[in-house]
């Protein structure tokens, strides 16, 4: 099972951006080979392996990165928030790959309940407009 296991607590900076004050950590299950990973017993299901992704205290994120022009139907923050935190550090960190951090995002947000359409339109738009370090020659 995918899942937060820390809340996000947060400490605002200026021009929208947050620090986190305490590291912050999910759980998932899209494979991703190179990622920390360790197994996990799921009832009635079996044995899985999970993906923990820690991203630190004093990390600086702007949670949604969304045009000014569509925060009324797409706000930086909301039900997404957290996702878009580790979406953010997969990004700036080139952890895993593109497609996978994009597929963790996805995830997430099904994780902490975001409506379908705008959890899809929010995974399209990252997946065809997202820009990260994976271009940079960093791994």
């Amino acid at each position: 099972m995918s899942q937060f296991t820390t809340p996000a607590v947060l400490e605002m900076l200026d021009h929208y951006r947050w620090r986190l004050v305490n590291s912050f950590d999910y759980y998932t299950l899209e494979p991703c080979s190179g990622m920390r990973w360790e197994w996990f017993k799921i009832d009635g299901v079996g044995t899985v392996k999970r993906i923990w992704i820690d991203v630190p205290a004093g990390y600086v994120t702007d949670l949604a990165s969304v045009p000014r022009a569509l925060w009324t139907i797409f706000p930086p923050h909301g039900r997404y928030a957290k996702a878009a935190i580790i979406h953010d550090y997969l990004y700036a960190n080139a952890l895993g790959s593109k497609r996978w951090a994009d597929r963790v995002f996805l995830e997430a947000m099904g994780v902490l309940g975001v409506p379908k359409w705008r959890k899809w339109t929010m995974y399209l738009a990252v997946r065809l407009f997202g820009q990260g370090n994976y271009n940079k020659g960093k791994k």
